[in-house]
């Protein structure tokens, strides 16, 4: 089966979903990765479709005129306060779309808060059919891979999953060997990208390049393919933030590199294992 791809929604942020999901057609996606939960971030757009019946109509309308679909949601973080049952819109929402999975990342250093937090968030997916996969971030509370295994490990929950986006894996000072012996149930889906090999010291400059400048797969000194073959094969979203050639390029153009580049770093690193 030919590889599929999703365009997540950072690479496109600009975007709302149905601009985001006839760009993604264009390009030659499979899949769209949207962003219906509004974390109210500075610059971010508010894209929460349980409460623009206007724009969920106009995102209907555009898969069901290219024929992408929705593969997954994001973002329900885990933080101090947080009451799970405020992703339940954005769950309906997602279902309606046809959603596979939401994606979650864990803000608190509080572990056994965050576990029941997280296992509640799985609770309410498992309601709707959906996967809760759990991404580790550098700079957020969980932010390497043994950590995330430890929720996993913990929460026990039977649609939990581990989303590993290669420039996190790459930033915690993972190595692809420790990805052996997981459950291969466990994982749905990869993020993709690339990232200059030196990783930052300073806590705001990893921030920056995350959310700002990651780069095209096979530019920069990341070791993708050998992350990647440590994994089953799943569907890879593409998460590539560049505001500078987004700007340069447009959105459309930009998301198209993204996915050539993708393809092409494939062809040269085909799998092994």
């Amino acid at each position: 089966m030919a590889q599929q791809y999703s365009l997540a929604h950072l690479t496109v942020l600009g975007c709302a979903p149905p601009e985001m999901t006839y760009i993604a057609a264009r390009a030659g996606y499979d899949f769209v990765s949207i962003r219906p939960i509004y974390m109210g971030l500075p610059g971010e757009p508010n894209y929460a479709l349980a409460e623009n019946p206007q724009m969920l109509k106009q995102t209907k309308r555009a898969l069901a005129d290219t024929g992408v679909k929705v593969h997954d949601i994001e973002l329900a973080r885990i933080y101090d306060d947080m009451h799970p049952t405020k992703y339940l819109p954005a769950m309906e929402v997602a279902a309606e779309l046809g959603a596979k999975a939401v994606l979650s990342s864990i803000w608190t250093t509080n572990r056994e808060y965050a576990i029941e937090k997280f296992g509640e968030v799985c609770d309410l997916a498992k309601t709707f059919g959906m996967s809760v996969d759990l991404e580790y971030v550098p700079i957020a509370g969980v932010n390497t891979l043994a950590g995330a295994v430890d929720v996993l490990r913990t929460a026990r929950r039977d649609n939990a999953g581990l989303m590993i986006d290669v420039h996190h894996f790459h930033r915690a000072l993972d190595k692809p060997a420790d990805l052996d012996g997981l459950p291969k149930e466990w994982f749905h889906f990869a993020h993709l990208c690339d990232a200059q090999g030196e990783i930052p010291a300073d806590r705001a400059e990893m921030t920056r390049i995350l959310r700002e400048e990651r780069l095209y797969v096979g530019e920069g000194g990341i070791p993708v393919a050998d992350i990647l073959n440590r994994l089953p094969e799943m569907v890879y979203s593409i998460e590539l933030p560049h505001l500078a050639r987004a700007k340069e390029f447009g959105y459309a153009e930009h998301a198209f590199r993204c996915l050539e580049s993708a393809k092409a770093y494939a062809a040269a690193n085909p799998r092994s294992l």
